[in-house]
């Protein structure tokens, strides 16, 4: 089971560190594990003046899976576009093909106070947000700055979807709903797009396909106004690039940290890019304060999406369930009445847990 971990910029390193921990667990108890480490965004342009290496790149398709820290950072601001660590995340995703992001958002019973929604509505949320990752307007072609025919600078992106792309996704999407509530709500703006119109006509086809699903449909408005108003409602989410970022992001905050919260994003045939759904975090880099829990619960994920080893992945849920039960919080999730823990903190009570 080869692995290729890029620990990224900011707070990549630390929490990389801790999920290296987690693992290693496993692999002494008898997990194959093979793990390889690169650059990658800042890290990348600092050591080979790319954000996406060519030795990164050779690594990571050679790996069964990517286990992600973070990329980014105020001093990489000012770097050419093409040049930024951001688009060395963008351009793993496209390279590898991973169009298919997996975001749940889930509140563990511990945590239900850190929400800055009131216990009631979220107590018991467990969200999964399915987004599309390789079109929609972050790719789409043409883009860019120019001089209109009137002498003005405009600038000018592109929201256009394949129906091959919107199909593979919808078949992402009902797939996890069959094995979760059998619901889906697919999020557009159907009224005012003629992409997100021509999306909505492809999932309703896709859907004969899978009648035990309740299929719904919400302009994306709406469900960023649900999200916070009745999250609970939802089981299985699923939107195109763009309002999967905003509301995967949004969904986020329901669970009280974005430090919680992991993420896969996969390929056709499961191979995937794990990584936590937070940034770089550059103000607290190098400061032992970062929440691990995400990027742990992320390698989780690769257990099980990509390794289909369901009994490990369990193993490490269980072990970030029971360190949040003995009361250990790093700063972001911290409460009166809990123990303050650093980040490699939280990496001795995972691992303990294990």
């Amino acid at each position: 089971m080869k692995i290729a971990v890029l620990p990224g910029d900011g707070i990549g390193p630390e929490i990389i560190a801790q999920a290296r921990r987690v693992l290693d667990v496993l692999r002494q108890d008898g997990l194959p594990l093979e793990m390889e480490e690169a650059p990658l965004g800042g890290a990348g342009y600092d050591a080979f003046g790319q954000p996406y290496p060519e030795s990164t790149q050779k690594l990571c398709r050679a790996a069964d899976a990517v286990l992600l820290g973070a990329v980014g950072g105020p001093k990489y601001d000012n770097l050419d576009r093409p040049l930024r660590p951001e688009r060395g995340l963008l351009a793993i995703r496209k390279d590898l093909n991973l169009f298919a992001n997996l975001r749940p958002a889930i509140l563990y019973p511990e945590l239900a106070n850190a929400s800055t929604l009131k216990p009631e509505v979220v107590s018991g949320l467990d969200i999964m947000i399915v987004r599309e990752l390789t079109g929609d307007i972050y790719f789409g072609q043409p883009r860019g700055i120019a001089v209109n025919e009137l002498g003005e600078r405009e600038a000018y992106n592109t929201m256009r979807y394949s129906e091959s792309e919107i199909r593979r996704i919808a078949h992402v999407a009902f797939g996890i709903a069959m094995k979760r509530n059998k619901k889906l709500c697919s999020v557009d703006k159907a009224n005012v797009l003629e992409t997100t119109e021509f999306w909505k006509e492809i999932f309703i086809d896709v859907a004969r396909e899978y009648p035990q699903v309740e299929l719904s449909h919400m302009y994306v408005d709406n469900a960023a106004m649900q999200l916070v108003r009745n999250p609970k409602q939802f089981d299985v989410m699923v939107t195109g690039n763009i309002f999967g970022d905003i509301l995967s992001d949004e969904a986020s905050m329901l669970t009280g940290s974005i430090g919680m919260l992991p993420s896969a994003s996969l390929d056709q045939n499961n191979k995937g890019l794990y990584e936590p759904s937070h940034g770089s975090a550059p103000d607290i880099a190098g400061k032992n304060l970062a929440n691990p829990l995400a990027t742990i619960l992320s390698a989780a994920m690769m257990l099980r999406y990509t390794f289909a080893q369901e009994e490990a992945a369990l193993r490490v849920e269980n072990a970030v369930k029971t360190v949040l039960k003995q009361g250990y919080r790093t700063a972001d999730i911290f409460e009166a009445g809990c123990e303050k823990v650093s980040c490699s903190g939280m990496g001795d009570a995972v691992v303990a847990a294990l």
